[in-house]
This record gives structure tokens, C-alpha cells and sequence, in this order.
């Protein structure tokens, strides 16, 4: 690549769900779970030429205080079904779907993936996530059995194996046995699914710890990541590029791609004004003292969401909320809301919002299409998941003004040049190992 060519990105469309991203109370918002949603957001993603559309995984209904949390009252679909149907309606845009590796076993998702490549001419993604939640686990024969140390080394085994089935299966269509025997998994027998059209499903990855990125640079082929700043980006980044050659790999062989989310305005301040709008109604006062609380550990339900933080810690032990990931160490979150109120002179609604947010890209189309221009430029990410605020329109506006700026940068495909997902992402179909 010469310095007049710039590198091209890689973009993909995250259907909301049950988050704090989507604002529920747009009367533009529709159902999270009737099958019109996922397919407008689908054929728009892919109306704009993206790699591939995205859905998230939710394996219980999470509670808040002993209650059901708010968000989770819609319904929680199984992924690889919605999938399997938007096979049906689009034609090129990869199809990704996250399924936890704690809770299901090789052949089985193995054989559910290599089907969807089937039924898709080679679209399919797995985002293959952990978990070692025992609250969760309830829901399974073995709730709660993994020990969180374990997660990542039967993640590891997982994907290991399922590559396994997918390989056992020549080119030529000729099946072979199967056995596995390892720590978490022994599989003997033969798999009954032919080799996918692109060798392998492709693999994303999401977790941001040291196994994670560990795992990411071993077995993935995207990372799925968030960062606020260009030059957190640019450190995750070189970090996780840096780790692909301890495992025989190149770096152009993993995309970063962080999940990111934007709003759009006819000028710039315009769109300062809107993202404003957008975030006081992501975080009301009711979620904003839900979110302390999911910090703290505790009820807060009498304090002022336009008052001061607790004076006083939080409960690092505490399960008030469960089903759902504390962001990191509660004491040392709480200090850098209370740097951050104190420097700034926010109250609590204040506070969340700020401190809550996804690294949004805010501005005209044109600012828009630069921000994003320069992350990929400056070695930050090699694209972006978005993440829309309104289901299931919220990416029409994107697609319709920044992707058309993109393209006359020269940093995005004018068409689809390869039928797959790996031919999209740039990424080579993988050497069968008979």
C-alpha cells in the first residue's frame, strides 16, 4: 500500500436489542423481536455494502433488585434462527451471531454454524463469547459448574474442536471420523455437515482482558471491542497486533473492530445538539440511579439523580444486579466517576451519561465520514461495528449520507467484489488440515 492509497475499512451493523443504546421512547422505535426489524436493519446494512450484521446473545433475563430489568421485558431471541431466516432475504452481507461457549458443546454449534454457511453461500460469523455466571448457568444442565479461571481454556478447546469438525469433511466432499480428546471435550464419531463455503465460519471474539486478547490473537478472525479515545484505540490495537505472532499468524490476519455509535445532524452543532437529546433519553433519571446502583451494589433509590454521587464506597461482593457484567472493579469505578463529577461539577444523571457512553462519532456526514476516515488512518481499528440508537431505522441516515462520503475518500468498497464474508473482510479461506 503506497501513501496515496489509503487503507480501506471495514464496516458491519449491530442490531441493537436489549441495551442501553436503543431509545426506547422515539415513537420511530419498533419491536426488538418481530422478524421486520431484523430485516429492514439487515437489507440496509447490506444497501450499504457492510461486511456483515450483528446480534448479540441473551441467555436468561437479567434482574435488577430482584426484578426483572426493564430492557429485558421485550424478549431475548435465539440468534442463529433469526439468522437462518435472513439467509432468505439478503444476499451478500455476512451474518454473525453470538453463542456463549460455557453452555453449548462443539458438534452441536459447530453443525448449526456449518448449516447457516450452507443456507447463506458462505456468510456466516460466530461470535464466540464466555461466561462463567452461575446465574445464567440455572438455566442449563450444568449451571455454574466453570470456574471463571476456566472460561477462556474451554472457549480455546471449543473453537479448537469446532474447527476440527469443520475440517474432518475434504474439500473433495469426502467425510472423515472425528476424535477429540481433550480437558473439556472428547468427540468421536463423524460430522454430518459437507465443508462450508469459505472453509470456515468466520470467528469474532469480544472479551478485553489479557485472556481475551490472548484468545482474539489465537482464534479469531475479529475482535469486537469499544474504546473512547483515538489513543486508546491505537493502544488496544497495537496490542492485539502485537500478540499474532507468538501464534504463527500476520497482522492483517484479525480486524479490529471496535462497536461504535453516531449521530448524525445537517451541520456539526446540529448534531451536538441531537447527541445531547439522544443521551438524556438513553440515561433518564430512573437508569441513571440504575446504573449507580449496578455500581455500588447497593439501593440507592433515594438519592437525587441531579445530586451529588455517594459519599460513601461501594459494595465490591454485592449481587443487587445480576445477569449483568459490574465494568470492571467497583471501588476503582467509582473513583473515576467521582474524578470526573468533581472535575467537571456533574451531578449523578450528569455522570452516567458521560461516564456510560460508547465512543460515539457526533457531527455532519462529512465530519462523520473524516472521524472515521482518520481512526482507521491513524491505526486505531480497521473498521466499525455501529450501533444505532433506533431500531430498526436507525442506520437509513448513515448508509445514505456518510457511506457515499466514504467511498468518494476511497476508504470503502463501491460494490461487493467477492460473494463470502472472509472475501469481504479480506481475510484467506483457511488450509485445510485433513
Amino acid at each position: 500500500m503506497t501513501a496515496a492509497t489509503p487503507k480501506r475499512m471495514h464496516l458491519a451493523a449491530h442490531f441493537p436489542g436489549v441495551n442501553n443504546t436503543t431509545v426506547w421512547s422515539d415513537p420511530r422505535s419498533r419491536s426488538q423481536i418481530e422478524f421486520s426489524s431484523f430485516e429492514h436493519l439487515a437489507r440496509t446494512a447490506e444497501r450499504g455494502l457492510f461486511d456483515f450484521f450483528f446480534l448479540a446473545e441473551g441467555l436468561r433475563l437479567r434482574e435488577h433488585k430482584g426484578l426483572i430489568h426493564d430492557l429485558d421485558v421485550v424478549g431475548r431471541p435465539e440468534s442463529l434462527t433469526v439468522l437462518s431466516a435472513l439467509a432468505a432475504v439478503t444476499d451478500r452481507i455476512g451474518l454473525a451471531a453470538t453463542v456463549n461457549t460455557t453452555f453449548n458443546e462443539p458438534y452441536e454449534l459447530a453443525r448449526r454454524f456449518a448449516t447457516l454457511d450452507h443456507l447463506s453461500a458462505g456468510r456466516a460469523a460466530w461470535n464466540a463469547v464466555t461466561s462463567s455466571d452461575a446465574f445464567t448457568g440455572e438455566n442449563f444442565r450444568r449451571g455454574g459448574y466453570l470456574d471463571r479461571s476456566e472460561r477462556y481454556t474451554r472457549a480455546a478447546e471449543f473453537v479448537a474442536t469446532a474447527r476440527e469438525l469443520w475440517d474432518s469433511w475434504t474439500p473433495e466432499g469426502a467425510p472423515r471420523p472425528v476424535a477429540h480428546r481433550g480437558r473439556h471435550f472428547t468427540v468421536e464419531g463423524e460430522f454430518t455437515v459437507p465443508r462450508s463455503p469459505q472453509g470456515h465460519p468466520v470467528v469474532i471474539q469480544a472479551g478485553d482482558s489479557a485472556e481475551g486478547r490472548d484468545f482474539a490473537a489465537s482464534a479469531a478472525d475479529i475482535v469486537f471491542t469499544r474504546h473512547g479515545t483515538l489513543e486508546a484505540g491505537r493502544a488496544f490495537y497495537a496490542d492485539v497486533k502485537g500478540r499474532l505472532a507468538a501464534h504463527g499468524r500476520e497482522p492483517d490476519e484479525l480486524k479490529v473492530m471496535p462497536g461504535v455509535t453516531f449521530v448524525l445532524g445537517d451541520t456539526d452543532a446540529e448534531a451536538e445538539e441531537r447527541a445531547i437529546a439522544v443521551r438524556r433519553r438513553q440515561v433518564s433519571p430512573q437508569n441513571a440511579i440504575a446504573a449507580l446502583e449496578q455500581v455500588w451494589g447497593r439501593d440507592l433509590s433515594g438519592y437525587d439523580p441531579d445530586g451529588p454521587l455517594p459519599a460513601s464506597d461501594p459494595d465490591p461482593g454485592a449481587e443487587l444486579v445480576r445477569g449483568r457484567v459490574r465494568q470492571g472493579d467497583p471501588l476503582a469505578v467509582a473513583a473515576r466517576w467521582r474524578a470526573l463529577s468533581r472535575e467537571k461539577g456533574l451531578s449523578i444523571r450528569q455522570t452516567v451519561i458521560e461516564a456510560t457512553g460508547r465512543q460515539s462519532f457526533i457531527g455532519s456526514p462529512a465530519t462523520v465520514a473524516a472521524q472515521l476516515t482518520e481512526y482507521v488512518a491513524a491505526g486505531a481499528a480497521d473498521g466499525f461495528i455501529l450501533v444505532p440508537h433506533l431500531t430498526p431505522g436507525g442506520l437509513d441516515d448513515f448508509v445514505d449520507r456518510v457511506v457515499p462520503l466514504l467511498q468518494e475518500r476511497g476508504v470503502f468498497r463501491r460494490a461487493y467484489t467477492g460473494s463470502t464474508l472472509r472475501s469481504h473482510l479480506g481475510l484467506a479461506e483457511p488450509v485445510w488440515k485433513g
